[in-house]
């Protein structure tokens, strides 16, 4: 089952791409986030989606707004992605894709590619808004920043 807007953000910790464990209560009751799962590093949708969200980095910043991506590359993949790419935000390391699972982030083309979703996390911990879309993956920037300029109105 997946979760919807309005539940609580599930907690979880995971490896960052320094081989760091990042605890999402850590930023619970101090910042928005934005989490977005995505199948591989250096695939060319992920790749555009994780430049995307580079690009628009400061914009998030100036939002309170931390940026998480999550996939089940290994810890070491995410950091030659991330210095390839300069991506100043955390890539964390679900190589059991437990994380994955309890968000309920479904599996596209008959369960062979892991799906592509973005999650919206207010302050508070609560989903304000999920975007779901293998084949648009720059259009979840827009509408990341849309919903968090809704949250900061």
């Amino acid at each position: 089952m997946s979760i919807q807007k309005g539940d609580a953000c599930p907690k979880f910790s995971l490896k960052n791409q320094f081989d760091q464990t990042v605890d999402i209560a850590d930023f619970l009751g101090k910042k928005n986030m934005v989490i977005f799962f995505y199948p591989k590093d250096e695939t060319p949708g992920c790749t555009k989606e994780a430049c995307a969200f580079r690009d628009s980095y400061e914009v998030f910043q100036d939002l309170d707004c931390e940026v998480i991506g999550i996939s089940s590359d290994p810890v070491d993949k995410h950091d030659k992605f991330a210095k390839r790419h300069n991506l100043p935000f955390q890539l964390l390391a679900d190589t059991k894709r437990q994380v994955r699972s309890a968000f309920g982030v479904p599996n596209n083309l008959f369960g062979l590619i892991p799906g592509r979703v973005t999650y919206i996390i207010d302050k508070n911990g609560i989903i304000k808004g999920i975007f779901n879309s293998q084949t648009d993956p720059v259009g979840h920037i827009k509408n990341a920043l849309e919903t968090l300029n809704g949250l900061n109105n």
